[in-house]
């Protein structure tokens, strides 16, 4: 099980775009699950909507992209300097809205990692239902490679 501290070392995300919370389970190369907790203090639900609080779909799969990061950081040598990539989203469904006071169980399957490009499955379920479930491409950027090109 990993925490939020542990997460933190890895995602580069912070505030108010970091969407995991705890990690239940990672096999490197393999398969990782996590949570996110959803409460009404979400700084999305001001907006989204103010009288049917309801998750954005999108950020329901940054939270997978984010969860299968994790998965893939424990997977590649010299994670420290990576950065993993979000390029593309397929064969997506959203099945369930997803509100204030839900947990999102989120699973990630690493399919294929040849390179620097990947492929993943995930799902987000609440209470044992999908809510939200595809397929994740993305690529692996050398930190300082992107330095450079600043």
């Amino acid at each position: 099980m990993i925490n939020i501290e542990g997460i933190l070392k890895f995602l580069p995300h912070r505030y108010p775009f970091l969407l995991v919370d705890r990690v239940l389970s990672l096999e490197p190369g393999k398969t990782i699950v996590a949570l996110k907790n959803v409460t009404v203090n979400e700084p999305f639900f001001q907006g989204h909507f103010p009288d049917v609080r309801i998750m954005p779909g999108v950020l329901i799969v940054e939270a997978l992209a984010q969860a299968g990061g994790i998965l893939v950081y424990h997977s590649i040598p010299d994670p420290e300097n990576k950065l993993v990539l979000l390029g593309k989203i397929d064969n997506t469904r959203f099945r369930k809205p997803v509100i204030p006071g839900d947990q999102l169980r989120l699973e990630a399957d690493l399919l294929k990692l040849k390179g620097k490009f990947l492929q993943m499955r995930g799902r987000a379920l609440v209470d044992g239902e999908i809510v939200v479930e595809g397929d994740l491409l993305a690529s692996i950027e050398d930190k300082r490679e992107m330095n450079a090109r600043k």
